[in-house]
């Protein structure tokens, strides 16, 4: 049987006991409430806080939850909800669109697609639910970046790879297209990701305005296009079905 690594059992056992109690702890409170000495227990809280999982207060010395293990928390709940009030509208854009649906939310830096509707007709198709596309070049990365400030710093910070003669991976005028993308309210990868692929995908809202990820259509670009331009009606209906969605989460009219 593998053996539990004592580190992160010890670590675990501190977020609970400061999730636990109403009030800041300090140092000999955490160290003797887990049996731990406090050379230890410092050691374990110092790399807690420098990952954000803890916070220690300048003037009493005392230590708390940090912001990043709520943001976790409150990430894991946002996903969820946003799968399940996704599905029903999911279903209904890739039945409009005649394309496969892909639902997708910040993960690390890249896009981590948490929902795939396969496109309706008898083409062999893979599931891609827990595949990671690039923020730069697709869809639903561009739409991430232009609206989430944190995918926006992923996506300015990475190497930005080119997948294709198409891929815009200059920071000016990868700017410019975040832009351009808030400006029009959706974003489009036609052939920068893949060859003869294109995409088109939406930003989805939660109740408090927040991004908390994109909805998208990808097919072949002569199904997705007509005469070099996306078509009107598929970016319709990629808008709507992101408005439906949003407002099922609460964040009202856009």
């Amino acid at each position: 049987m593998a053996r539990n690594i004592q580190s992160l059992e010890r670590a675990a056992a501190m977020l609970r006991l400061l999730a636990g109690g109403e009030r800041r702890l300090g140092l000999s409170d955490i160290a003797s409430s887990l049996g731990l000495a406090k050379g230890t227990a410092h050691g374990i809280l110092r790399t807690l806080q420098q990952e954000g999982f803890v916070e220690q207060d300048d003037a009493s010395g005392r230590y708390q939850l940090g912001a990043e293990l709520l943001r976790l928390g409150t990430t894991y709940l946002d996903v969820h909800e946003l799968r399940a009030r996704a599905l029903v509208w999911a279903d209904d854009l890739a039945r409009s669109s005649g394309e496969s649906v892909h639902l997708g939310v910040l993960h690390q830096a890249g896009v981590l697609i948490v929902h795939h509707v396969f496109r309706p007709d008898d083409s062999r198709q893979v599931l891609e639910i827990g595949a990671m596309q690039p923020l730069h070049s697709t869809a639903l990365g561009k739409v991430l970046s232009a609206y989430d400030p944190v995918a926006h710093s992923e996506a300015v910070e990475a190497d930005r790879k080119a997948f294709t003669d198409r891929t815009v991976c200059d920071l000016e005028p990868f700017e410019q297209i975040l832009d351009f993308t808030r400006a029009r309210g959706y974003a489009a990868d036609v052939e920068e990701t893949w060859e003869g692929v294109a995409s088109i995908a939406a930003p989805i809202h939660d109740r408090r305005r927040m991004p908390v990820g994109a909805v998208g259509i990808t097919g072949a670009v002569e199904r997705v296009c007509r005469d070099g331009e996306l078509r009107p009606e598929l970016i319709a209906a990629v808008r709507d079905c992101a408005r439906a969605v949003s407002r099922d989460l609460g964040a009202g009219r856009f």
